[in-house]
């Protein structure tokens, strides 16, 4: 192996080592979430800001997130989001309320916002040979599925073994050893030619986003026509036609809706939010049914998690082959529908289901979302020109984001309240989750031509 191309991995496994930890405080917290809630006395709407806190402004801020670092430095940006996402780790594990675990996980958010885009943006950079950076991001992508699937299984081992706050104990090691190696060898680059930061369009994209999960959250708690919740509908509608008219009289936008003419890229990214919307949704009631209603350990809920996170993971790659060879409409669509179609069996199990026929669903949800996963990316990226191809896919994980934080705030809320779980509550959550994956797939099929 030559020094360049030792080089180029040793970039690569730098920028993994951020990657897997951002990604796995997606889905590691779900096996915590009972035992979060009995040691700092939380209620079910406490529970949904624990999740959202991080997904709002982890998908608030993401667009920025790719500015800043080609303004300042794209390795800068990433050593501070990790440093940042540490410092809401070390908040997370330390915290005496649920208050302070909620800003804490805000605060990891936006590290996490300002670490992800400018990992990729590493890996272009560290890679000028198109062949092999497209084999890097192969194994991002990889990195990123692996850290899904490895969220259960380590969460509920370490829950179970040393307490939830050990799983935001755990992203001490892996950052500090992150940043040590994205020091040691990864280069500064930036590309601060024509852009700037449109700081307006951020302030009321997430404004508009935070006041929107405020309301949907603690609507259902206070009380839709409460003040406080009347206030926070207003300033989201007001925030929301801000950002719209600042957006469409800004030279270089945050988000620029002439994409958004085209039928294609919107069915592909409201599909997406569709998607993440269902299925965080899903992972929020179906992990507090597992602890509360079956009352497994977090162990056993990290196994059953896995039985759908593994067969996605490894089915992955040749969801992105189908798509290559037959387009994204077929594979969004059917993937999609085949997952809607697990969800929705899955909401009318018993109250002592089978397990044979519970993993035998889990399965299929995940298979489903492999092949619905790489289709949808490609048609997003695909229906606008290749010189936008970056901006496109800003906007797809952004519009994935925003619907799995929507998705949990929505649906989160039929579960119960204060301790109490409700079974119906859970099955009307996960129904819900099914729904939102059959919208998908029939504005799939309706607008996705490719």
């Amino acid at each position: 192996m030559s020094n360049a191309t030792s080089s180029s991995f040793a970039v690569l496994i730098a920028v993994c080592f951020g990657l897997f930890m951002i990604q796995l405080d997606l889905t590691i917290v779900n096996v915590a979430l009972s035992s979060i809630q009995e040691d700092i006395k939380v209620g079910v709407d406490g529970l949904q800001w624990v999740v959202d806190a991080y997904a709002v402004l982890f998908s608030s801020l993401m667009l920025s997130g790719g500015d800043l670092g080609d303004l300042f430095g794209r390795r800068r940006l990433y050593i501070g989001g990790i440093v940042l996402f540490v410092l809401g780790s070390i908040g997370c594990a330390t915290a005496p309320s649920y208050e302070i675990l909620i800003g804490a996980r805000a605060i990891q958010g936006i590290g996490a916002a300002a670490a992800l885009p400018n990992s990729l943006a590493i890996l272009h950079h560290g890679f000028p040979d198109a062949r092999q950076r497209a084999r890097a991001i192969g194994w991002w992508a990889g990195v990123s599925g692996l850290s899904l699937v490895a969220g259960p299984t380590l969460g509920g081992f370490l829950v179970g073994a040393f307490g939830w706050r050990s799983i935001f104990w755990i992203n001490m090691p892996v950052g500090a050893l992150g940043i040590w190696l994205t020091l040691r060898v990864v280069t500064e680059s930036s590309h601060p030619q024509g852009r700037h930061l449109d700081m307006p369009g951020q302030i009321l994209a997430t404004s508009t986003l935070t006041s929107l999960i405020f309301a949907v959250i603690e609507g259902q708690y206070l009380g839709w026509e409460s003040v406080p919740v009347l206030v926070a509908s207003v300033w989201a509608i007001v925030s929301g036609v801000a950002f719209w008219l600042v957006e469409r009289r800004q030279m270089h936008p945050m988000l620029d809706f002439r994409f958004f003419r085209n039928p294609t890229f919107v069915a592909a990214n409201v599909a997406s939010g569709l998607m993440n919307f269902g299925m965080f949704a899903m992972l929020f009631a179906f992990s507090l049914y597992l602890l509360r209603i079956l009352l497994l350990s977090p162990e056993a809920v990290g196994i059953h998690l896995l039985v759908m996170f593994v067969p996605f993971a490894l089915s992955l790659p040749f969801g992105g082959r189908i798509t290559g060879h037959f387009g994204s409409r077929y594979p969004a669509t059917l993937g999609l529908g085949a997952s809607a179609l697990g969800l929705l069996l899955l909401s009318r199990m018993p109250t002592r289901p089978d397990e044979a026929v519970m993993f035998g669903l889990l399965v299929l949800i995940g298979l489903g979302l492999a092949a619905a996963m790489p289709g949808l990316v490609a048609a997003a990226i695909g229906a606008l020109p290749p010189e936008r191809a970056g901006a496109a896919s800003a906007v797809n994980n952004t519009s994935r984001q925003v619907g799995g934080a929507l998705g949990v705030a929505l649906l989160g809320g039929f579960i119960g309240t204060g301790k109490i779980v409700s079974i119906p509550g859970i099955e009307e959550a996960i129904l819900g989750s099914g729904l939102a994956l059959l919208l998908g797939a029939f504005l799939s099929w309706r607008f996705i031509k490719q």
